[in-house]
């Protein structure tokens, strides 16, 4: 497949044609992951539409292809036509997540056995598919703590301290300035990304 890029290393066509679905997924990527992407969170996840089924493959794999080398893994959580669940993460410092104390004990009550980075996401795919909504573990997976989630199970999403990425039960004030951190990422990754900073330029090595 021959892609071509331009001054800013971002694809802008596939074979002569404007490839939308490329674009589209840049803004995805820096919109929904910008915290990941700089290397202060361990994941990020959103979901998106899509047109074709190709050019969504292809978009997945050329951004895996990109951010690979610098430590970031993008996947598919669930697909359905035209829609899909993309999950951003880097690989190292979530399978340090997965070690951390208590983490291990907390996931076995949903049957994750084995907790190397493969096998939890495939388990966690199958806990997706078989849910109507996200099953509440996906928070472990998405650099939560553990104490939040184990908060937010026990009080079925009622009676937080605080809410922004996630629903605060403990530790509001630290909560409340990692949501700033995030947000003021996001805000400069955007702001960087709209005057032609590159995808990959911004991204942090591992």
């Amino acid at each position: 497949m021959t892609y071509e890029l331009d001054a800013t290393n971002c694809i802008i066509r596939r074979n002569g044609a404007h490839t939308k679905h490329m674009k589209e997924m840049e803004q995805y990527l820096i919109c929904h992951c910008s915290p990941t992407l700089a290397s202060i969170k361990t994941a990020n996840l959103f979901s998106c539409s899509f047109e074709r089924q190709e050019y969504f493959a292809e978009c997945i794999a050329y951004w895996n292809k990109q951010m690979h080398p610098k430590g970031i893994a993008v996947t598919v959580l669930q697909q359905k036509p035209n829609w899909a669940l993309v999950y951003v993460y880097r690989m190292a410092q979530l399978q340090k997540d997965l070690q951390k104390p208590g983490v291990s004990c907390f996931l076995e009550q949903y049957g994750y056995v084995d907790l190397c980075v493969e096998k939890a996401l495939e388990h966690l795919q199958k806990r997706i598919a078989a849910s109507d909504g996200f099953p509440h573990e996906i928070g472990i997976f998405l650099d939560y703590p553990l104490a939040d989630v184990i908060g937010f199970i026990e009080n079925q999403g009622c009676n937080c301290k605080c809410s922004g990425c996630w629903k605060v039960y403990q530790n509001e004030e630290d909560a409340l300035e990692t949501f700033a951190r995030y947000k003021k990422c996001t805000r400069i990754y955007m702001e960087l990304w709209m005057q032609g900073r590159s995808i990959n330029k911004l991204t942090v090595s591992a």
